[in-house]
């Protein structure tokens, strides 16, 4: 068995984060697939008795350890493989400044607004993401402005917190009905940087459940 297991699907962008580092820092781990979609695993009293009382994911599971939420998962594998950890304490704070922004405001709307989009059915109310929508260029406006001049968010090596941010820009542009990077070039530019970094894949490469069923 691998050292971690992270219950996972291929279209959760929050699940997404915390497999990408796993990636990246070079640990052996394996993804425990969830069928969110078919089976609404998440939801059954069952998942949430024994693996995550929130009923969701990622959950990373660590010898007798289950962490969720994909912040607390990104800090305990910086703290443990001491890689893509901010440097200071002013830095962690700036860090966790922005993984808030992320998970409210970024990835936030993003989230919702894909499941609406592309998997609900039926599909959102066009007023909702109409409004959802809004809230999105608000927010990546914010991260390409933060991104001019600037290889990653905090200094000049990436972070948890560029990892965090990540999490749904990978995903196809037709899924969301909107090109990010052909919008926001330093958006695009930062995610080309964290492409290169060795040990990247895609989400539908890196986790299971891609394609859903017909």
């Amino acid at each position: 068995m691998a050292e971690y297991q992270l219950y996972c699907f291929a279209q959760s962008g929050n699940a997404y984060r915390a497999a990408l580092m796993l990636n990246l820092i070079g640990a052996a781990w394996e993804p425990l697939f969830v069928d969110y979609f078919a089976k609404g695993v998440t939801r059954t009293p069952e998942y949430r008795s024994t693996v995550n009382e929130m009923g969701e994911v990622p959950v990373l599971v660590h010898g007798d350890k289950k962490l969720s939420q994909s912040g607390v998962i990104l800090t305990y594998l910086a703290e443990r493989s001491k890689k893509f950890l901010p440097r200071n304490e002013d830095d962690r704070l700036e860090a966790l400044r922005w993984i808030i922004f992320d998970n409210q405001k970024v990835n936030g709307f993003l989230g919702p607004f894909r499941f609406l989009r592309m998997f609900a059915k039926p599909p959102g109310h066009p007023v909702v993401l109409e409004f959802l929508k809004g809230r999105i260029d608000n927010s990546l406006g914010i991260l390409d402005k933060r991104l001019n001049g600037r290889r990653y968010l905090i200094g000049s090596e990436p972070t948890i917190a560029d990892l965090s941010l990540v999490a749904y820009l990978y995903y196809p542009a037709e899924e969301f009905g909107f090109d990010i990077a052909s919008q926001f070039k330093n958006i695009a530019a930062w995610l080309d940087r964290i492409k290169a970094l060795p040990g990247w894949a895609h989400p539908y490469d890196l986790m299971p459940g891609h394609p859903l069923p017909k």
